[in-house]
């Protein structure tokens, strides 16, 4: 695998390994665990050569949020990347994303406002901005991103589309702890009395989808969902809501193609996950 730093450097990369066949990207934050393999894994599956990128991109993190603190491991993420059979990793400092003089927003409308954009102002704005950033620099076929981060994937799929960005972007299922959380990078900030309890998400999510399907209406099980959230421990329920998959707008049913969204904090770690209805 090759590891590249500079633009400069990564030009000269990413053209040969388009030269060699198809190519596929992963973009990641690094603190890497089996769902970033898992968009490796199908990445190989659908290209003849996979890059992935590992940046914490400052943008997307507002003030009093974990960008000091979110997990490093960049010798550890590396390994875990050449075993997986990656070609290419690219390890961009903030001034290669963002040099002196840099003033463009990518801002998309509609699907970024609600939900994550409520909680997290600008959050998508710097998704959106990095993610335009890293398929420009890279240019790949493909991109592969997690059903975990659901509205991300909502986001950046609009902004390829309105933009004409020439790339297919491509989902991966979400990949579970055996007792049902979903993987995440800042699972590594739970306590052991609290990771036994953030199971309570992933349940409150399966019992609504059953209720809903079953003929509850859904008003009924998003607040049964909430409370069994806050009987399990999480002081914070940001949203727990069942949406049109496209649009992300809110849903009264389930008719067509919808999705369960839920953020929750409980001690200091905020959880997010979603699961299709």
């Amino acid at each position: 695998m090759q590891i590249v730093r500079s633009s400069e450097e990564l030009a000269l990369a990413a053209a040969a390994l388009l030269k060699s066949g198809s190519l596929a990207l992963v973009p990641t934050m690094g603190a890497l665990h089996a769902g970033h393999m898992a968009l490796v894994s199908e990445a190989r599956r659908r290209a003849d050569r996979v890059a992935a990128t590992i940046f914490v991109n400052p943008t997307q993190f507002a003030a009093g949020e974990d960008l000091d603190r979110y997990p490093r491991r960049e010798e550890a993420d590396a390994k875990m990347l050449q075993d997986a059979g990656c070609d290419l990793l690219w390890l961009p400092s903030v001034e290669d994303i963002y040099p002196q003089g840099f003033s463009t927003t990518v801002h998309v409308a509609g699907v970024s406002e609600r939900w994550e954009g409520e909680a997290r102002p600008g959050h998508f704005d710097g998704v959106a901005t990095v993610v335009a950033r890293l398929l420009l620099a890279i240019q790949p076929d493909q991109a592969l991103f997690g059903e975990k981060d659901f509205q991300q994937l909502a986001v950046i799929r609009r902004m390829v589309r309105d933009l004409g960005i020439p790339v297919q972007i491509a989902e991966v299922p979400t990949v579970r702890e055996p007792d049902g959380l979903a993987l995440s990078s800042r699972n590594a900030y739970l306590s052991d009395a609290d990771r036994a309890r953030a199971t309570a998400l992933p349940n409150a999510l399966h019992a609504a989808r059953d209720a809903i399907l079953s003929g509850t209406p859904a008003d009924n099980a998003l607040s049964r969902a909430r409370k069994d959230l806050a009987s399990a421990g999480f002081r914070k329920v940001d949203y727990f809501a069942l949406v049109d998959s496209a649009s992300l707008e809110p849903v009264a049913d389930a008719a067509g193609e919808t999705r369960l969204i839920a953020a929750a904090t409980i001690g200091a770690t905020r959880l997010i996950d979603n699961l299709a209805v």
